[in-house]
C-alpha cells in the first residue's frame, strides 16, 4: 500500500477544514439575531409492527468495536462466522436463515454481490455510522424501495450526517503488529453538509494459538492471517438529498484451517486483494403531507484477485483467478396518504449486473432484477396493519446466448399487525420471501447448476414489546417467539467422488426459537449507565431425508441452542467504561461425527475511554481472559489481544 497517498489525504482533509473556517471569519458579529425556520419532527412507530433492534449514538460507539460485524454479534439471533483475524471474511446469519437471505443496507441503499450473495462486513467502520438496527423480515416505513421487501431480514447502517465543522484526526495501535490511522474532516454550509472519512490498518495477524481436542493438542501461531487495506468514503447532504461514495482496497493473507501437526506446513493457504468502489445517491421530497416520492441511484464496481499458486503449499489446489463485477441499480417509490390513518406505497426497482471471470470455460454473465412492490400500512387508535406484495423478477445472459438459466418470476406476501395500549405492544407478523440462486450457484465452472430453483422461507413470528420511561429512566424490553421454514436450501454436494462438485437443491429445514431483548438506560447530570443484553433459544433441525439417520432431526451445523450478550456501560463527564460479555453454547460443526463438538465460549471485552476538550483515549481489552474458541470449526480466533488509540479533534 503506498503510504504517500495516506499523506495526502491527511493533508487534504486538514486544507479542507482550514478553508471552511476561514470561509466564516468576519461573517457573525456578536449579539447578532438570526432567525432559523421552523423545524418540524416526525416519527412514526412502525418499529413495532416488526421485530427490531438498534444500537446508537453513545451507546454504539462505546463497544469494543470497530466493524459492523463486530457490533452485530450483540443483537438477539445473529451468528456472525468469523474466519479468524483481522483478515477474516464476517457475515451475519439471522436466525439460522443464511447469510445469504440477509439484506445489508447504507443509508437505505442495499450493498450487493450478485457473484456469491454475500456481504463482508469487516469492510465496513463504526466511525462514520449514526446507528445500526437489525429488522427481522424488513422494516416498514413509508415510501420504502421494493429490494427493502425482498430479504428475511435487514440490516440498516445509518451514516451520521454532519452538524459542524470539525478535524477529527486518530492513531491506533494493537496486538499481532497492528498499526492503523484515521482522518475524519466535515463541513457544514447553510443547508449543506459534507464529510470525507479516511482509514489505514495493517496487520501482521501474527497471534498464537492453541488447538485442544480429545485427540491432538496443537500449539503455534496463525501464518498468513496478515491485512493492509486503505478505505476512503465521504458524503454530501441537503434536506431530502443524500450521498455516498465508497472506496476500499486490500491485500489480504487467507489462513487455513489448522491440521493436526501440520501447521507449519500452511503458510500460505491463499491471497486475496479487493478493490471496491461505489457512488449512489438518494433524493426524497414530499410534495404535500399526502403525496411523497424518493428516487435512488447506484453504480458499484468489484474487483477481486485470488491467488492459491504457492510451489511451497502441496497440499492446495493452484491457481490465480480474478473476478470482475459491475452493478448499476435505480429505484423509484412513491407514497399516497389519503388519510392520516392510512399509506400506500408503490416502488420499482431495476438491477443491472455483470460478471466475468478469468476462470477456464468460465462464460461471462450478465443479470437484470427487476421488483416491484405495493405495501399498505393502516394505524387507527392503537391498532395498526400492515401488507405488502412483492413482484420479482430475474432473467440472465450469457455472453454467447447459450445455456442461460431459464427467468424466474415469484410473487411473496407479507403481514404484519400489532396493538399498541399504553407502553405495551403485541405484534404478529408473516412473511414468504425467497432467494435466487446468485451468479456463482449457477455458473461457476464444473460446481455450477443452471436448474436451480430459488430457496424459499416461511417466518411467522408473535412478540410483544413494553417501553417505560420514568424520570432519568428508559426502560424497554421485548420478547418474540418464532418459525422458521427453508426448503429447497441450495448446498453444494459431492456427485462423482471427491473432486467433482455440484450445486443442488437439497435440504429443508425446521427452526423454532425464541429471542428476547432487555435494556436500561440512565442518566443525571455528569452521570449516565446502560444495561443492555439479548438472549436467543432456539432449536434448528435438519428434516430433510427421513431415510437418513445420520442427519434427520439433527441440528444445523454452527446453529448455537443458546447465545446470549450483556454489554455494561457506565460514564461520567468525560470517562467512560464499558464491559461485555458474549456466550456462545456448544455447536455441532459436522454430521460425521456428532460427539465432536464446538465448545461452548465467553467472550468479554473491556474498554475504557476518556475524551477531554480536543483529546480522546481509549484503551480496549478483546477476549479478557484469553479464552481459545473458534467461530469455524479448525480456525481458531484471537486470544487476549489488546488495543490504544488516541484522538485529536479541532
Amino acid at each position: 500500500m503506498d503510504k504517500r497517498l495516506l499523506g495526502i489525504i491527511v493533508c487534504m482533509s486538514s486544507c479542507f477544514v482550514a478553508y471552511a473556517q476561514t470561509q466564516d471569519k468576519g461573517k457573525l458579529k456578536p449579539d447578532s439575531v438570526y432567525k432559523i425556520d421552523e423545524v418540524v419532527v416526525t416519527a412514526q412507530q412502525s418499529k413495532r409492527l416488526v421485530t427490531s433492534q438498534t444500537l446508537e449514538g453513545k451507546d454504539l460507539q462505546s463497544l469494543s468495536s470497530s466493524s459492523i460485524a463486530d457490533a452485530l454479534k450483540y443483537f438477539a439471533g445473529v451468528q456472525i462466522k468469523d474466519y479468524g483475524g483481522l483478515g477474516g471474511l464476517k457475515t451475519i446469519n439471522v436466525r439460522s436463515l443464511g447469510s445469504q437471505h440477509v439484506g445489508i443496507y447504507l443509508d437505505g441503499v442495499r450493498i450487493t454481490n450478485a457473484q456469491n450473495g454475500t456481504v463482508d462486513l469487516g469492510k465496513y467502520s463504526l466511525s462514520t455510522m449514526e446507528s445500526i438496527s437489525l429488522y427481522n423480515a424488513n422494516k416498514l416505513d413509508r415510501c420504502q424501495t421494493a429490494s427493502e421487501y425482498a430479504s428475511g431480514a435487514t440490516v440498516y447502517m445509518k451514516t451520521r450526517r454532519p452538524v459542524k465543522d470539525s478535524l477529527t484526526v486518530q492513531g491506533r495501535v494493537a496486538s499481532f503488529h497492528t498499526y492503523g490511522g484515521k482522518v475524519n474532516g466535515q463541513m457544514c454550509r447553510n443547508d449543506w453538509s459534507a464529510f470525507v472519512d479516511t482509514e489505514y490498518m495493517n496487520s501482521k495477524g501474527d497471534y498464537p494459538f492453541r488447538y485442544k481436542s480429545q485427540y491432538e493438542d496443537t500449539v503455534g501461531t496463525r501464518a498468513n492471517s496478515d491485512i493492509t487495506y486503505l478505505r476512503i468514503e465521504g458524503g454530501a447532504f441537503h434536506k431530502g438529498f443524500a450521498s455516498h461514495i465508497y472506496y476500499y482496497a486490500s491485500e489480504r493473507g487467507c489462513p487455513g484451517g489448522v491440521v493436526r501437526r501440520l501447521s507449519d506446513k500452511y503458510d500460505n493457504v491463499g491471497r486475496e486483494w479487493d478493490r471496491d468502489f461505489f457512488a449512489q445517491a438518494t433524493y426524497d421530497y414530499e410534495f404535500t403531507k399526502a403525496h411523497r416520492i424518493k428516487a435512488t441511484a447506484k453504480y458499484a464496481y468489484e474487483y477481486l484477485r485470488y491467488c492459491t499458486d504457492y510451489p511451497e503449499n502441496q497440499n492446495t489446489a493452484r491457481g490465480d483467478n480474478h473476478y470482475w463485477q459491475n452493478d448499476l441499480y435505480a429505484a423509484l417509490s412513491y407514497n399516497y396518504n389519503p388519510a392520516s390513518w392510512l399509506g400506500i406505497t408503490a416502488g420499482y426497482d431495476f438491477r443491472y449486473s455483470k460478471l466475468d471471470a478469468d476462470l477456464k470455460k468460465f462464460e461471462g454473465v450478465e443479470r437484470i432484477d427487476q421488483k416491484a412492490v405495493v405495501s399498505i400500512m393502516t394505524s387507527w387508535r392503537g391498532l395498526s396493519f400492515a401488507a405488502s406484495g412483492l413482484y420479482q423478477h430475474y432473467k440472465d445472459y450469457t455472453w454467447t446466448n447459450t445455456g442461460a438459466a431459464d427467468p424466474l418470476e415469484k410473487v411473496t406476501p407479507t403481514f404484519s399487525l400489532s396493538y399498541t395500549w399504553k407502553g405495551l405492544t403485541g405484534r404478529l407478523w408473516y412473511k414468504q420471501i425467497f432467494r435466487a440462486p446468485t451468479l456463482n450457484d449457477l455458473y461457476y465452472t464444473q460446481a455450477g447448476n443452471r436448474n436451480l430453483r430459488p430457496e424459499y422461507t416461511k417466518q411467522w413470528n408473535v412478540g410483544i414489546e413494553y417501553h417505560l420511561t420514568p424520570k432519568y429512566w428508559n426502560l424497554a424490553a421485548q420478547v418474540d417467539l418464532y418459525e422458521n421454514r427453508v426448503t429447497d436450501r441450495i448446498v453444494c454436494l459431492p456427485m462423482k467422488g471427491t473432486y467433482t462438485w455440484s450445486m443442488l437443491n437439497y435440504g429443508y429445514t425446521f427452526c423454532q426459537g425464541m429471542n428476547a431483548n432487555l435494556s436500561a438506560r440512565w442518566s443525571r447530570k455528569d452521570l449516565r449507565a446502560s444495561l443492555i443484553t439479548s438472549f436467543t433459544l432456539q432449536d434448528d433441525r435438519n428434516r430433510t431425508d427421513p431415510d437418513n439417520e445420520d442427519t434427520y432431526d439433527q441440528p444445523i451445523c454452527y446453529s448455537p441452542k443458546f447465545s446470549c450478550g450483556v454489554t455494561a456501560i457506565a460514564g461520567w463527564k468525560w470517562l467512560s467504561l464499558t464491559v461485555s460479555d458474549l456466550h456462545v453454547s456448544k455447536r455441532m460443526w459436522s454430521y460425521a461425527d456428532t460427539e465432536d463438538m464446538l465448545k461452548p465460549y465467553d467472550n468479554v471485552d473491556v474498554k475504557l475511554s476518556a475524551n477531554y476538550k480536543a483529546f480522546g483515549i481509549s484503551l480496549e481489552v478483546m477476549d479478557l481472559f484469553d479464552v481459545q474458541y473458534e467461530m469455524i470449526q479448525r480456525y481458531p480466533m484471537p486470544g487476549r489481544n489488546y488495543k490504544l488509540t488516541l484522538t485529536y479533534s479541532l
